[in-house]
Formats: C-alpha cells, structure tokens, sequence
C-alpha cells in the first residue's frame, strides 16, 4: 500500500491526466493542487511512484502519465460510487420510463449511457435462463399458418412461424393454447422443456403432428441461445479522443464488432453495489489492451438478469463512469421489475 501523501499525489496525476491528457509535471501539481509539500518533496514522491510501476515518463523532460496499476491502484481507493445529483437521476429516469417495450428500454439505456459518460456503452439483454414465462400465445394466421410467441417476464419478446401440412381447426389451436400456457405459465425459462415432456401424448393422436410442432417451437424458444444480445452504442465517441489511445484505433473498432467479445468485455457481473473495473491489459481481448471497462449487473427485483458497461481509453474519468453505470443498472432494473 502507498503511504498517504504518496496516494494524494498519484491521485492528482490521474485527475490532471483524465483532464488535460498530456503529461503531468511536478510544477502543474504544486500549481493546481493543495498538497501541502514542497516542489521537492512532490518531485521525491513522483520519482519512487515511477520506480514502482505506477506512473511512468513518455518523453525526456516530460511530465508523467498514470500506468495500468496506477489507474488500478486509484480505482481501488475509490472506496464509495459517487452519488448523481438528483436532477442527473431525475433525467434517468424520465428518459427510461417512457420507453414503449422491451427492445426500446435497451435502446434508450445503451443511448443514455453513451451519452452521460461520453463512452462506448454496453447493454446485454436479459438472458432467458434467469428469466420465466410471462404469456405464451398460439394464433392461428390462416388454416396453415400458425404464430407462436412466447414473452419472457422481463418483456423480452420471441416468435416463430409455423407452416402445417394439412388445415388445422381453430378449436385445436385453442385447446393448445390453452393447455400449454397452462403447463409453463409463470415458469422459468430452463424448466420449459422438462415441462413439456409428456405433452404431446395427452392430445389425440390425429393432432399430434400439430402440436409437436407446437411444442418444438416453444422450446427452441425458450432454450438459452448461445448468441446472447448485446447492445452498443457511442462507438463515435471512441473517434474523439482516438490520439489517446496507444494503439491502433481500428483493432478496437473490430473487436467491438463481435458480440462475443463484448459479452468477454462485460465479464461476470454481479447486481447491486458491486461495480467491475478493468483496466488495460487486465482486459483478455486482443486489441483491446489500450481499453478500461467499467460494468455491473442489472436486477429485475432481487434477481440478476443480464449487465450492462462502458468501454473506454484507460484514461477515462472513472469515478464519474463508475457512478453513471451504477446509477443506470439501477433504474434499468426497476423499469424491468415494473413492466
């Protein structure tokens, strides 16, 4: 651990760098921070900061530059998430509340985030195997064209088409819709295809096939698929400050481009308090080593649903973006708790 007043100088250096992005001199923290030492004794401290790896010098004569374990080390030392201001949490929540459906909920969060933090903002839909079965619905489109849609209780919403062979009386559509929202009705998501066992033989034989077709589609429905949705936005802002990152800027761009990478860059997050930074080269993904991310789980009611994240240079101003994605995984969830 750094002595304290070693702390309070690494700490200005992160602030002056996430500010200015140039090189910060012994004489611009004398001038713009209250420290209570002398020139000499700050040039003293930056100079044992930079023997242990945690600020380092570009240039001959320049000032010095926060490293990754500098970040890291000022990062941990962030011992709370800075609260918004009321009216920043009134501006979230109106913003969220007047989404329509689910898939304008996850628009507006990945929009609003990118905005406030001025980032490449990340938001995983809800994922299926912590989710359960608000309404199934079968409807009848023609005499050989069936729907068959299934809602998630977190307002995601899937559909499959079906195509019969021969006409299929509406009163068999009904009764199959009715038994099986029966069957799996408020239950979750994993369980549906045990649930289903067996149902496909309580019909009369003659309407099998039908409801085979059914069943198999609401299973391919429920099933977790291995392509979970991610959302992103703000890549634009990566543009702005592209000179400050280290590599090329188009690596990054690319490795955003795969949502199994962004699902890598959320990593696993928990609901409530708990933020995930990672900083640099703590982050696995080739090309993304130049990168810091900041993310959290969402909750709908006491359960963990999916995360949400911001992608940004190592330089970024992390205690505000460690407040932005906290303060939005909150009302994210309880949108999602109140639909």
């Amino acid at each position: 651990m750094l002595e304290d007043r070693r702390l309070a100088v690494l700490r200005a250096i992160v602030d002056d760098y996430v500010t200015t992005q140039e090189p910060v001199g012994s004489k611009a923290l004398v001038e713009r921070h209250n420290l209570g030492v002398s020139p000499a004794t700050i040039r003293n401290d930056m100079a044992a900061l930079e023997d242990e790896g945690y600020i380092t010098q570009p240039h001959t004569s320049a000032g010095r530059v926060p490293t990754d374990l500098g970040y890291r080390m000022f990062v941990d030392q962030l011992s709370t998430v800075k609260p918004l201001t009321s009216a920043e949490r009134r501006a979230i929540q109106s913003f969220l509340e007047d989404a329509v459906d689910l898939d304008d909920v996850m628009a507006r969060t990945v929009r609003l985030l990118s905005q406030v933090t001025r980032e490449v903002a990340l938001v995983q839909y809800p994922t299926l195997s912590r989710s359960s079965v608000r309404h199934v619905e079968v409807v009848s489109l023609s005499t050989t064209r069936i729907l068959v849609v299934l809602i998630a209780d977190t307002g995601r919403v899937d559909q499959r088409m079906l195509d019969t062979a021969a006409p299929i009386d509406e009163t068999v559509v009904a009764d199959v819709r009715a038994r099986i929202a029966l069957v799996i009705g408020g239950r979750r998501f994993v369980d549906v295809p045990e649930l289903l066992v067996g149902f496909v033989e309580s019909f009369d034989i003659h309407d099998r096939a039908f409801v085979t077709a059914v069943a198999a589609s609401v299973m391919e429905l429920a099933v977790e698929k291995s392509d979970q949705r991610v959302m992103i936005g703000g890549t634009a802002n990566l543009t702005r400050r592209g000179d400050g990152l280290p590599i090329n800027l188009q690596s990054v761009l690319e490795a955003l481009e795969e949502q199994v990478v962004l699902l890598k860059l959320l990593g696993e997050t928990s609901a409530g308090d708990s933020i995930l930074v990672r900083i640099g080269h703590e982050n696995s993904v080739q090309g993304m080593e130049a990168t810091s991310v900041v993310s959290t789980g969402y909750a709908r009611g006491d359960e963990l649903v999916a995360s949400l994240g911001v992608v940004g240079p190592t330089h970024m101003d992390y205690a505000s973006n460690m407040a932005s994605v906290h303060a939005v995984a909150q009302y994210l969830g309880r949108i999602l708790s109140d639909q």
